[in-house]
């Protein structure tokens, strides 16, 4: 009977020390995993990226959640949600709603440009050129895609275009047409619309360069004075403008700049020796570097 109460005793500890090591286990597993929440056009360039430094950092756990920069500071600042490194794809994000609370520092990334798509299928596509785009787009049979200016930057960036267009050409009206123009598909994020684009549901796609090589996408390239793409234009970039309205309904003004994406640490990560470790390995020229200028990045 003693014998029975020992094994007894001693399977239930057996038990509870394999339930500890358990609980041990998945709390280390959770303290070597960064989380990193990214724009939906960075996240093949990041997961392949993560992929790679996982090889040389094995104990390091890597997990790309992918989001409209928009939605993804808003996880943040209304959501309460903790990563530990987010990627935007326009710098003004971090500057504007997560510094100083929520981060410190503002990191520039990579640059990108915006294009239109297009496929075998799409209606006038022997016709569209960068000179006229703007006139085959309006025609009532052409379907656009674009994503949503209030999730994604990609979607306030598309209607600069607009704006942008409306004064080089010098076409009173175009940026209203463009923007309230029929058959006009909306998504919450860029890459959202690929598939629409692919599967013929829809004829042009506005969305960035980057994007449209990694998809081995056709593309028109539109005018430095109108694609974001250029520094020396930042003064012509700034006419036009979108109202993201807050959470305590007041509006923050973006104005059109060259396109910048960054990223920053949160400062409530607790894992900055690994935050450090990747971080050196993004900026990499011949690591991290490497892989954004073979989709279609300018890197820094």
């Amino acid at each position: 009977m003693i014998w029975k109460t020992i094994e007894h005793k001693f399977k239930s500890c057996l038990f509870i020390f394999g339930v500890v090591l358990t609980i041990i286990s998945c709390k280390d597993d959770n303290n070597n995993e960064l989380r990193i929440y990214c724009a939906g056009s960075l996240a093949r360039s990041f997961e392949e990226i993560a992929e790679s430094f996982q090889k040389e950092n094995p104990r390091i756990k890597i997990k790309i959640e992918a989001y409209g920069s928009l939605e993804a500071v808003r996880r943040i600042t209304e959501l309460n949600k903790t990563p530990d490194i987010i990627a935007v794809s326009d710098y003004k994000l971090i500057e504007n709603y997560l510094i100083p609370e929520y981060s410190d520092r503002n990191s520039i990334l990579v640059s990108n440009s915006i294009v239109i798509c297009y496929t075998e299928n799409s209606a006038d596509k022997e016709k569209i050129n960068s000179d006229n785009w703007f006139e085959i787009l309006m025609q009532e049979k052409i379907r656009l895609g674009r994503s949503d200016p209030y999730s994604d930057p990609c979607g306030y960036r598309s209607l600069f275009v607009f704006e942008l267009a409306e004064l080089y050409y010098k076409k009173n009206g175009l940026s209203e047409d463009l923007k309230n123009k029929k058959n006009t598909f909306l998504r919450p994020k860029e890459v959202d619309l690929i598939a629409l684009l692919e599967t013929g549901n829809i004829d042009y796609l506005i969305i960035y360069k980057s994007v449209a090589v990694q998809h081995n996408l056709n593309f028109i390239e539109l005018p430095d004075q109108i694609n974001l793409s250029n520094p020396e234009y930042d003064d012509f970039y700034s006419k036009a403008c979108f109202y993201i309205k807050s959470e305590n309904d007041q509006k923050n003004t973006i104005c059109g700049q060259t396109i910048l994406y960054s990223y920053t640490v949160l400062k409530n990560s607790n894992k900055k020796e690994y935050v450090k470790k990747f971080v050196e390995f993004l900026n990499d020229s011949e690591k991290g570097g490497k892989i954004f200028k073979r989709d279609g990045f300018v890197f820094f």
